[in-house]
């Protein structure tokens, strides 16, 4: 093919940038949605399946696990065999996984299909983000990642009142058929319009990398997951994390030594590629982590419905879109490091004033936190992302995308992980007086549980005397309250940690950026 038919070949992508956009974007969507939408369903489902504490948590668990334990392998797969796809195989794996999720009839089932919904999420997030980087031109590729990260942080905003809506009007499964429509559209758009892309000079695959990268990146995952149930300091969960950081040191290792590594570490020379993972990571870290515990504080200490409790989380979506839209034009006139290094100490901000939260707090209080917090998280997510993708050359973005989205995800499930490992070792503490004025056999046969969750507190107050299960459910909720509040403040001292690095090693613009 000569050079004039390679250039109109890309001057047609490039007409078409702003529509392969739109289906990126609506792909990317429901990778978001899928994040969040369960958490407003985990009560539902706890009815539903009569679901154990730890059963619940898989649920939600077992797609991140995968999702992050193959997205380095999947990027890379992109890359030297195709995006597109790759995008193409992710969309349909995640379109059946969700079919099988909404007619699961138990929990191990959904489980497995949470899990097998993870691989396609895996193939699905950093063929978007490459793709979007092979048909936008730089100068307006800082814009299209705002659109796309604030698509992103959509999905996840309303997740939560997609779920209650659904949850209002259907059975639980209708929150994994909602996948389906969006899945077909976006095969179908996509086999019409996105361009094939791939490295043009791919190197042999480095398995043995891949197998290390997906071992360690799912052990240190799973003893995450599995940490707050054991405790921290249980043999098993630090024999876990050792042996995840000696996987991880093998994986480097060998990274380090090939001559074409899967992932090439002198991309962690680069400061605006080490320091924009860094910032996705505490970003993630707090955002995960606080959606864990806000669903739970609307729903079970507020009161409201899961209609109700989607519907008041709906400014976080409005935010993190506010946010990642702008932060491009802020970029512009302050650069990459301030504009972060402000979102971090934005969330900051926001995580203290929820310290003084108190079980009948305003709405107007609660949303506007929402907002505020989520459009600190934008101004956050797309410069972070943009000055990732463009530390490394447009033939490795699968692995650039994915190396981003990892960080997205081993973030957010230690968020979800550590914040909710503090809120329930304190509100567990904070039950015992209440648990200790029970009559003697109620809090040898209910004791446990009701320090175990809020959920499984106000349950059991609901079938005891009425004497009795008003002082149950007043302590649970300010017990969960109380919780909630001591652990935003560790959120928010990671957010201040974050903005000085950010501030201090984040240079403020591209190298191609920068003028003479």
């Amino acid at each position: 093919m000569n050079h004039q038919s390679l250039n109109g070949i890309q001057s047609n992508v490039y007409r078409r940038r702003w529509w392969i956009l739109g289906i990126l974007s609506m792909s990317l969507l429901i990778i978001g949605l899928d994040n969040t939408i369960l958490n407003v369903a985990i009560p539902t489902l706890q009815r539903e399946f009569s679901a154990s504490a730890t059963s619940l948590q898989w649920m939600v668990d077992a797609y991140i696990l995968v999702f992050a334990g193959l997205l380095l392998t999947m990027g890379s797969l992109g890359d030297r065999f195709g995006r597109k796809r790759a995008l193409q195989l992710g969309l349909i794996v995640f379109g059946l996984s969700s079919l099988f999720a909404a007619y699961a009839d138990s929990s191990a089932q959904l489980i497995t299909a949470r899990a097998l919904m993870g691989i396609g999420g895996a193939l699905i997030m950093p063929s978007t983000l490459s793709i979007l980087t092979d048909v936008f031109p730089r100068e307006e590729r800082g814009k299209a990642i705002g659109i796309w990260a604030g698509v992103a942080g959509l999905g996840v905003g309303i997740g939560p009142l997609t779920g209650g809506v659904l949850l209002e009007n259907f059975w639980w499964g209708s929150v994994f058929l909602i996948n389906i429509p969006v899945v077909v559209i976006a095969i179908v758009t996509g086999l019409i319009l996105v361009p094939e892309s791939r490295d043009p000079h791919p190197k042999s695959l480095d398995i043995p990398g891949a197998l290390l990268s997906i071992t360690a990146i799912s052990t240190l995952v799973y003893f995450i997951i599995e940490a707050p149930a054991h405790g921290w300091t249980n043999a098993f969960v630090i024999a876990g994390f050792l042996g995840g950081a000696v996987l991880t040191a093998l994986f480097l290792i060998w990274e380090s030594k090939i001559d074409h590594p899967m992932l090439n570490l002198a991309y962690f020379t680069n400061p605006r590629f080490s320091a924009g993972a860094g910032a996705i990571a505490l970003g993630f870290f707090a955002l995960f982590g606080m959606i864990f515990g806000m669903t739970q504080y609307l729903q079970f200490v507020q009161g409201f419905t899961p209609l109700e409790a989607g519907l008041r989380m709906a400014p976080i979506a409005l935010g993190i879109a506010a946010g990642a839209g702008s932060s491009h034009r802020f970029v512009g006139k302050l650069g990459t490091n301030k504009v972060v290094a402000a979102g971090l100490v934005g969330l900051a901000v926001v995580f203290v004033t929820i310290s003084f939260w108190q079980i009948d707090t305003n709405y107007w209080i609660v949303g506007g936190t929402f907002f505020f917090l989520a459009f600190s998280m934008g101004n956050v997510m797309a410069p972070s992302t943009d000055s990732v993708m463009g530390a490394v050359p447009e033939a490795n973005a699968g692995v650039a995308s994915a190396m981003n989205d990892v960080t997205r995800q081993v973030a957010g499930a230690l968020g979800v992980a550590v914040i909710g490992s503090v809120i329930n070792t304190v509100y567990s503490e904070k039950m015992e007086p209440a648990v200790a004025n029970l009559p003697s056999e109620a809090a040898v046969t209910f004791g446990d549980s009701i320090g175990d969750s809020i959920g499984a507190a106000l349950k059991i107050a609901s079938m005891m005397p009425p004497e009795i299960a008003v002082g149950l459910i007043a302590a649970a909720k300010s017990g969960f309250t109380e919780a909630l509040g001591i652990a935003v403040l560790a959120a928010a001292a990671m957010a201040v940690v974050g903005a000085i690095l950010v501030a201090k090693f984040m240079p403020a613009r591209h190298l191609d950026d920068e003028t003479p």
